[in-house]
C-alpha cells in the first residue's frame, strides 16, 4: 500500500499535478491550487496577535456560494427574490462596481434554501457562473455585461435531484466543465469558455451530483458523482480534459437514498481522495498514468456530508459527522488510512471549513460563525486562535483568504439580528 502511494506521488508529479496557485487571487472555489490552500504570501503573518481588522461588510441574499476574488474585484453571487445576482465589489472598499442579474425561477422542494450552491470562477477576464435552476452564464469581469449564457438544465435534460443544481465549473484549457447529470446517461459536459458551444460530454449512468470536479494533472479531470437515484449509485471518475472519454471509475456511495455525493474529491500526490456522510467514510484511489483508478483503502472514520477535506503533512483532514452538534475533526493517515485522531473543540464548532495556511497552520470555520487558526501534526490539534465572528447557522461557504484580506460569508440571519452578508477582514 505505501509502496503504491509513493508509485503515484512521483506519477503525480510527472504529470503535473496542481502545487502551487497565484499569488493574491482566490479565483475559484476550492483556491488557486483546487485544495483549498492559500498563497503563501497570504497566509505569511496570518491572524496577529492584535486580531483581525473589520474593512467592510456586503449585504447579501440567499445562498452559500464562495466569493472569488481577482486583483481588487470580489465577486458575489447571490439570490435576491426571483434573481440570481452577480456583484462585483472592491476589495478596497467594499462598494458595488457593477452587477449583473437574470430570472432564475426556483423552488427547493425540501425547504432548504433557494440560493446558489455553487462560485463564481474567475478565468482571464471572464466570470462563470452556475445557478441552482441550471443556468450557465459566462460575464465580461470589467464591466459585467453578458458574453454568453446556456439552459444546460434544459439542452442536457438535468435532473433536478435533491436541492437543484450546486456544482460549481471547472475552467480548464478553454474549457468550462460541468456536473450535468442529464438524460442519455449524460454525466459532465465541457463547453467553449469563449463562446458556449457544446465540446464533448462524459457518458456515465451515475449522473451528476453537488460535489465540484477538480484537475488531476493536464491530462485528467476528477469528479465525485451520483444524484437521485434508486437505488443510489454513485463514485468517482476520471475523465480525459480533452474528450470526455471516461477513462476509470470506483463506486463510492451510502445504501440509503437521500444520501448524496457533495464533498468534493481531493487530488494529492498522484492519488484521490473522496468522502461522504451517512456511514460511507473515505476512500482513496490512486490514479494511474492511463486515468484507470486503482484503490488504496477506505475509512469509515472520515465521512463528510458536504464540506471538502484538505491534506497536509501525510495527513487527510476533514470533519466527520451529518449533525453539527455531533461533528468532529478527524486526522487520517494519508498512506494508511489509519486514523490518527479527532478533536471537537468542546462541541461548539460543528462541521467545519478547512484552509491550508502552510507554516500558519489550518484555519477552521465552524458552521455557526466562530473561527479558529489551529496547528496540527500527527499527534493531534493544538488552538492557536480562537474567536466567535457572529452566532448564525448555515455558516457552510469556504472562506476565502487573497490578498492579504480574508473574507467570510454569513448565510442566515445572527441571534443578534445581523443579516446574511460578506465580511472582509485585514490583517
Amino acid at each position: 500500500m505505501r509502496n503504491a502511494i509513493a508509485l503515484w506521488s512521483g506519477l503525480g508529479a510527472l504529470l503535473g499535478f496542481p502545487l502551487s496557485g497565484n499569488g493574491g487571487d482566490w479565483p475559484r472555489f476550492l483556491g488557486p491550487s483546487h485544495n483549498a490552500k492559500a498563497d503563501p504570501a497570504d497566509a505569511q503573518g496570518f491572524w496577529p496577535e492584535g486580531g483581525l481588522r473589520k474593512k467592510w461588510e456586503f449585504p447579501k441574499g440567499k445562498g452559500w456560494a464562495c466569493p472569488a476574488v481577482a486583483g481588487n474585484k470580489v465577486l458575489v453571487f447571490h439570490r435576491m427574490e426571483t434573481r440570481e445576482i452577480l456583484d462585483c465589489v472592491e476589495a478596497e472598499s467594499g462598494k458595488t462596481l457593477w452587477s449583473y442579474a437574470y430570472e432564475a425561477p426556483y423552488r427547493d422542494r425540501y425547504g432548504s434554501g433557494d440560493g446558489p450552491r455553487s462560485s463564481p470562477v474567475v478565468e482571464g477576464e471572464c466570470v462563470y457562473v452556475f445557478g441552482v435552476s441550471g443556468l450557465l452564464h459566462c460575464v465580461d469581469l470589467r464591466n459585467g455585461k453578458l458574453i454568453w449564457e446556456r439552459d444546460v438544465a434544459k439542452d442536457m435534460e438535468m435532473k433536478r435531484n435533491f436541492f437543484g443544481f450546486g456544482s460549481t465549473p471547472l475552467v480548464m484549457d478553454g474549457r468550462v466543465i460541468v456536473q450535468v447529470g442529464g438524460s442519455q446517461n449524460r454525466c459532465l459536459a465541457a463547453f467553449s469558455a469563449a463562446d458556449g458551444k457544446d465540446l464533448w460530454v462524459s457518458s456515465h449512468e451515475w449522473g451528476g451530483s453537488y460535489a465540484s470536479p477538480v484537475p488531476a494533472g493536464k491530462q485528467f479531470v476528477v469528479a465525485f458523482v451520483g444524484g437521485e437515484s434508486r437505488p443510489p449509485t454513485g463514485g468517482v471518475v476520471c475523465v480525459d480534459a480533452s474528450s470526455g472519454a471516461v477513462r476509470g471509475e470506483k463506486a463510492h456511495r451510502a445504501t440509503i437514498a437521500e444520501s448524496v455525493n457533495a464533498a468534493s474529491p481531493l487530488v494529492f500526490g498522484g492519488s484521490v481522495f473522496s468522502t461522504e456522510g451517512y456511514g460511507t467514510g473515505g476512500l482513496l484511489c490512486a490514479i494511474r498514468a492511463d486515468g484507470s483508478l486503482e484503490e488504496v483503502w477506505r475509512s469509515p472514520k472520515l465521512g463528510s456530508q458536504f464540506l471538502t477535506p484538505i491534506e497536509r503533512e501525510g495527513l487527510v483532514l476533514g470533519f466527520d459527522g451529518q449533525n453539527g452538534r455531533f461533528s468532529d475533526l478527524v486526522a487520517l493517515d494519508a498512506r494508511t488510512g489509519e486514523e490518527k485522531w479527532k478533536e471537537s473543540f468542546g462541541g461548539a464548532v460543528g462541521r467545519g471549513n478547512l484552509v491550508d495556511l502552510g507554516g500558519a497552520g489550518v484555519l477552521v470555520l465552524g458552521e455557526f460563525g466562530e473561527l479558529l487558526r489551529i496547528k496540527v501534526s500527527s499527534e493531534g490539534a493544538k488552538v492557536e486562535q480562537r474567536i466567535r465572528l457572529w452566532d448564525a447557522p448555515e455558516t457552510w461557504t469556504m472562506p476565502v483568504l487573497a490578498g492579504r484580506r480574508l473574507y467570510v460569508s454569513q448565510n442566515e440571519r445572527g441571534r443578534d439580528g445581523s443579516v446574511p452578508r460578506i465580511v472582509c477582514y485585514e490583517f
